[in-house]
């Protein structure tokens, strides 16, 4: 091999390891609203509303696109729905993306799972796409609603 085919050999190597990296590091990390991406006319929270998301009705309502196909999404939804039932604060929302193809367009979601993490004032908290670190997820939602102890019932 030539020197300079191997040149190029390591710097496409490189490139390859950092752009792996740097998905990795992006995968299921939640962006702070307002952080990139595309932003929807009138905000995300007036496309999803006509999704029939009400965020008023809890302190953190986290929003799933997801897919029948997506194992992530499963794992993502299994997750959520334990936290859910601890937190009395957290209302979770499951939406196919297959059969809301025009709100997936607007929000921008490019892959499965994405969250949409929201206030009860439907203020946007912030988005994930992949699926999120357990611990991360459990701390952010630590970070807006209460736990239940399950011995005493009472809210921490």
């Amino acid at each position: 091999m030539s020197p300079i085919g191997a040149t190029v050999l390591a710097v496409a190597l490189v490139l390859t390891a950092a752009v792996a990296w740097w998905l990795r590091t992006r995968d299921g990390a939640v962006r702070a609203a307002g952080s990139g991406g595309n932003d929807v006319q009138g905000g995300p929270q007036a496309v999803l509303e006509r999704l029939g998301v009400r965020p008023q009705d809890a302190d953190l309502t986290v929003v799933q696109f997801s897919t029948a196909f997506c194992a992530p999404c499963r794992a993502t939804r299994a997750r959520l729905q334990q936290l859910q039932s601890t937190r009395p604060g957290l209302a979770y929302v499951d939406v196919d993306a297959e059969n809301a193809l025009e709100a997936v367009r607007e929000l921008d979601v490019r892959r499965t799972p994405t969250l949409f993490y929201l206030r009860r004032d439907g203020s946007l908290i912030g988005r994930s796409s992949g699926a999120p670190r357990p611990e991360e997820l459990a701390a952010l939602v630590d970070a807006h609603v209460g736990t239940v102890d399950a011995h005493v019932g009472t809210t921490a």
